[in-house]
């Protein structure tokens, strides 16, 4: 069997409300997890983060997501919707322009708990 990711918690101020909009961005399922005080993202058939809640500073964490054109343009539009700012670059100025630098499209954002997110349509990490 080749390894994959399962699962990964990600840590928030508020559960249900980061699930729902991680949920919301990406056109996924989420709810309650059946195991542990978790809100589930159903990311797709392998993979759900399971959204924790902490009191007190969260450290930032980075997810990417591959994705075709299609989805590309719909997770765009879907940001512009719930007015989250977006950006070309991870740590970059809000700019809400798209990377075309790396063969393919990038675009980064942050929500409140200020992860950053990142959708592409090329991997550049596997050349």
């Amino acid at each position: 069997m080749s390894v994959e990711l399962d699962h990964t918690i990600v840590l928030s101020r508020d559960r249900d409300a980061a699930a729902a909009l991680i949920a919301a961005i990406l056109d996924v399922p989420s709810g309650p997890s059946s195991i542990g005080p978790f809100t589930a993202v159903y990311v797709n058939d392998g993979l759900t983060f399971d959204v924790d809640q902490l009191d007190g500073e969260i450290p930032v964490q980075h997810f990417c997501f591959r994705v075709d054109e299609a989805a590309f343009d719909s997770i765009v539009a879907r940001l512009a919707a719930h007015g989250v700012a977006t950006r070309s670059a991870p740590h970059g100025p809000v700019d809400g322009k798209v990377d075309t630098a790396h063969g393919g499209r990038i675009v980064y954002w942050s929500e409140p708990d200020g992860h950053v997110w990142e959708a592409l349509t090329v991997s550049y990490a596997r050349r």
